[in-house]
């Protein structure tokens, strides 16, 4: 459990580490990182990572992982059988049906928030919008919790978020800037598989590596001053991001972003759209160290926006988004798979709620937080199962009600992340990862 004093704390790791950033803004070289590495020691990557596949405005669990073909409120829809015998999900995702041992589906989802914007917030943080508490996101919190202190690139990276229904849910609130998502950009084309953008990794060419020296120094000198006079979290936060985004611009660590050397046929598998290769990137980035990745989907065409938001037209709209869906995300878990990382990496799919059950007069399902489906799979989770159930209208919980601080305790702990851990937040009251006394659901754990 981490200390409830308000003040800075540092390990010997980490004041290496800190100690070889700073020197890198006077040495182009890379000895003193090599050094600090060699002082920490080659411990790889992060004993568990985390995938988030993020579903802007809530997925119809209905035409994905709870489908009710029997019923009316079923719809048009179809079911099928996964590998695993007595589990059927939605004839759209016949990708995952072939590969549901590795995975678990939680068809008993239940909050209270069926607003966009208090929902997002509700399942990124596990808390609730409300007070004067700055809440960090998911991302940042298990970042800050599995970060790698040798890694050269961010803990938390984001791709291609949609970020308007509530910019607070992707920040990292009390813990500071340091702990922010890293903002990967992509863009799909007709003619070519999706590419990505890191925003200002490049020194302008203008700019010597002299020159370039020379700003650095002055900045290290100038925050050295102000933090003499004023060593809190901001000012501490806002050197360690600089510092880091300095080692991530001369590293070679960043070749992970680019995929041009991924052979073509696995590109193809993921799927052209930016959320294919986002999700080809996601799994670069984890074996590169980074501690929780991110990748949106938010359009057909793999890109922002709030495309699951079904008001009308569920049904086709469900269809083209699971289009581009079912290959990224099974070709995902079976390239974790053959590399040897799903056992270490969580992968977990969800939305900030449920659609109805009952259809509208638009052929579309309305807001519904009351009983919804998440579905996690690798990392310590045992896959091959359903947790809780819903009646045969979809409409009600008949077992195993699950809550927003239950998964995120859940999810810390198939991470081996004791979800009791806390931080001092920004008006200083000790906040654990999981709200108070919640415990995972032991039986999705290893």
């Amino acid at each position: 459990m981490k200390s409830w004093n308000t003040g800075p704390t540092y390990s010997r790791r980490q004041l290496i580490r800190n100690a070889a950033l700073a020197c890198s803004t006077t040495s182009s070289s890379g000895w003193f990182p090599a050094l600090a590495d060699e002082l920490l020691g080659t411990t790889g990557r992060p004993p568990r990572s985390c995938i988030l596949l993020w579903m802007s405005g809530g997925p119809s669990q209905l035409e994905t992982f709870d489908p009710k073909p029997e019923h009316e409120n079923g719809g048009p829809g179809k079911a099928i059988q996964t590998v695993v015998p007595g589990i059927s999900i939605s004839e759209n995702l016949p990708g995952i049906a072939a590969r549901m041992q590795d995975l678990a589906i939680i068809r008993s989802m239940s909050t209270k928030e069926g607003d966009h914007n208090r929902a997002t917030y509700f399942l990124r943080t596990g808390y609730l919008p409300q007070g004067p508490i700055r809440y960090p996101a998911m991302g940042s919190f298990l970042a800050h919790e599995l970060v790698q202190d040798n890694s050269d690139l961010p803990p938390f990276i984001s791709i291609n978020p949609f970020r308007a229904v509530n910019p607070d849910a992707w920040s990292p609130g009390f813990l500071g800037p340091a702990w922010s998502p890293l903002i990967v950009t992509g863009q799909s084309r007709e003619d070519a598989l999706a590419a990505f953008e890191v925003r200002n990794l490049k020194v302008n060419e203008t700019i010597g590596d002299a020159r370039l020296r020379t700003r650095l120094q002055m900045l290290g000198r100038l925050e050295d001053q102000f933090l003499q006079h004023r060593p809190d979290v901001p000012g501490q936060s806002h050197r360690q991001a600089y510092q880091s985004a300095v080692r991530m611009m001369t590293s070679a660590a960043v070749q992970a972003f680019d995929l041009s050397g991924e052979p073509a046929a696995l590109r193809e598998s993921y799927g052209r759209s930016a959320f294919g290769q986002g999700c080809l990137l996601a799994r670069r980035l984890v074996e590169s160290g980074v501690a929780f990745v991110e990748v949106s989907l938010g359009s057909p065409d793999g890109t922002g926006g709030a495309g699951w938001d079904t008001h009308s037209e569920n049904f086709s709209s469900v269809a083209d988004l699971c289009r581009v869906l079912d290959p990224a995300w099974s070709t995902l878990l079976t390239d974790l798979r053959e590399r040897g990382l799903l056992e270490s990496t969580l992968v977990l799919w969800m939305g900030e709620f449920g659609r109805t059950p009952v259809i509208n007069p638009n052929s579309g399902r309305d807001h519904w937080p009351g009983s919804w489906s998440v579905v996690a799979g690798g990392g310590g989770i045992r896959g091959g199962q359903t947790y809780g159930a819903t009646e045969a209208d979809g409409v009600a919980i008949r077992d195993n009600p699950v809550t927003a601080q239950q998964l995120i305790a859940t999810v810390c702990g198939g991470l081996g992340v004791d979800a009791a851990t806390t931080n001092i937040s920004n008006i200083g009251r000790p906040i654990p990862l999981a709200d108070h006394d919640v415990q995972p659901i032991s039986e999705l754990l290893m």
